[in-house]
């Protein structure tokens, strides 16, 4: 009897070393992304107002093109990992190689259509006219290297699918060096201006994007996979990652309804949301990286046929996002009177903003349930079931945020529609994982 509980910690020890192994340098690389852009504009707003705001305009833009084929990354990781449970190594990075060549012929799009209509992508996003010049010059510039920053997601789902995290983080942390090296060269060693920081930027992703296929292609022809484009495997990858673009879109779709009805709300409101949502964007990247372990994870273990380890998997992610989001609401609680002065002296900024983030800490919690499950159905491969999920946490907040406004609590009462969007979330995720019905295991889904 004193003996029975013993298989259970082991099991529960084996998830941890597994979790933390995977999730730990995973999070080093998320944060290490938007230090990228907090560089560049360290160094080219000391050129002056205009070219910073310009510089702001179309980081924006670019920000939003990256991050809508997010996809790249989380689908390559789910097929890569299946691959690797059932022990076909070669057949993985061939999978890993279909996602790399998706991303250079979506970043060759990309270019396409920004290059043309650079100036009237800047005028929608409201430049003023002194700004959009110097947003157009960088936007144009910056646009070259979006294939290289779509290979560096794909790649990255390559080796996290191989249950290698390490290898993005080193490739961040060198590419986060080289891009502050190049920018400050650029902009003020050859006098490039704001030019000079976009041309550092896409030097410093080229060369990530290169660091990143030199690993893949030593790993393809080790284990004798093929580096050759497929038709058919390119289309597997964009069929698999579609659904999770229309998740990716709809999740942008909140924030931007939130930060729409912050804006109605106000100056001192939309000015608090904006501190309000920078954290809880920080707060989401400790949450992800036990995402990424779990796409990870959760893929090998269906594709090696065991979805009674999948499941335990599941069970002891959820613990640790539950645990990560109390832990979590409770720091921003004990610090808010240390890092809100480095955000705003307005004392009503202030006031407006305490509250918000009180709710935002309370809410940890459920984050941190949710952004469990998403790793989790990701890894299953799941994607459908997410993108519907997402449309439906989409047509229950529009309304509720929408009417914010009308019924006043001004940007606390917003925060709290935030809330609801993310207890939907759960809720719907929660339902799914209970089901049973995401654990689908093989080679394939």
């Amino acid at each position: 009897m004193t003996q029975a509980p013993a298989a259970p910690k082991a099991a529960r020890r084996r998830h941890d070393r597994e979790i933390v192994a995977l999730a730990v340098p995973a999070f080093g690389a998320l944060v290490a992304e938007p230090l990228f852009v907090m560089v560049d504009s360290a160094i080219v707003g000391h050129l002056g107002t205009p070219q910073l705001a310009g510089l702001a305009v179309a980081a924006a833009l670019l920000t939003t093109a990256v991050s809508i084929f997010v996809f790249l990354a989380y689908a390559t990781t789910a097929a890569v990992a299946r691959r690797v449970g059932a022990g076909d190594l070669a057949a993985a990075i061939r999978q890993g190689m279909d996602g790399i060549w998706l991303a250079l012929l979506l970043g060759v799009a990309v270019i396409a259509v920004t290059l043309p209509t650079a100036p009237w992508l800047v005028e929608a996003f409201g430049a003023s006219d002194t700004a959009a010049p110097y947003a157009i010059t960088y936007l144009r510039i910056s646009s070259l290297g979006i294939p290289a920053m779509l290979v560096v997601l794909a790649a990255t789902g390559v080796l996290r699918g191989l249950q290698d995290t390490r290898t993005p983080l080193y490739v961040a942390i060198g590419g986060f060096a080289a891009n502050a090296g190049l920018n400050a060269g650029l902009v003020y060693g050859a006098g490039l201006g704001i030019a000079g920081s976009a041309w550092g930027t896409v030097i410093a992703q080229v060369a990530m994007a290169a660091a990143y296929l030199v690993v893949v292609v030593r790993g393809a022809r080790r284990h004798g996979a093929s580096l050759r484009p497929d038709a058919a495997g390119i289309r597997a990858s964009a069929q698999a990652g579609a659904p999770l673009l229309v998740r990716t879109l709809s999740l942008r779709a909140v924030l931007m309804i939130a930060t729409a009805v912050a804006a109605r709300l106000g100056d001192t409101d939309i000015a608090a949301h904006q501190i309000v949502l920078s954290l809880w964007s920080l707060m989401a990247f400790a949450l992800d990286a036990i995402a990424i372990a779990g796409q990870a994870i959760i893929g090998r273990y269906l594709g090696a046929d065991d979805p009674e380890g999948a499941r335990q998997a599941c069970r002891r992610m959820v613990q640790w996002g539950i645990a990560s989001g109390v832990v979590l609401g409770i720091l921003i609680v004990a610090s808010r009177q240390l890092f809100i002065p480095l955000f705003t002296s307005d004392s009503a900024v202030h006031d407006t903003l305490l509250p918000a983030l009180l709710v935002v800490a309370v809410s940890q919690p459920i984050a941190g349930v949710v952004f469990v499950l998403d790793g989790v159905l990701m890894g299953a491969g799941d994607g459908t079931y997410l993108a519907g999920a997402m449309l439906v946490t989409l047509a229950v907040f529009a309304p509720v945020a929408l009417l914010v406004p009308t019924f006043g609590g001004g940007l606390t009462a917003l925060w709290w529609a935030m809330t609801l969007m993310m207890t939907v979330r759960m809720l719907t995720l929660w339902l799914r994982m209970r089901s049973g019905r995401w654990l689908v295991t093989g080679a394939t889904r």
